[in-house]
């Protein structure tokens, strides 16, 4: 892996590790009613897991093909 795209990939998950931490803090603002409040947290880990689950397998090659269909 080169420099340069070592420093994309660190500038790619400071930026997405700054907008999870926003609608996380977002969520805690809002201040919704327990069981959304709880929905809405898991769903957010689930797609900051997924996520970072698909930048890793990024590095080591290149990434699943993601198909909705």
């Amino acid at each position: 892996m080169s420099i340069e795209a070592l420093l994309h990939a660190i500038i790619w998950l400071a930026v997405v590790g700054l907008i999870f931490y926003v609608l996380w803090w977002a969520l805690g603002k809002i201040a919704l009613p327990e069981p959304f409040n709880k929905v809405a947290t898991v769903l957010l880990v689930v797609i900051g897991a997924v996520v970072i689950i698909y930048f890793l397998l990024g590095m080591i090659g290149s990434p699943p093909q993601l198909r909705l269909r």
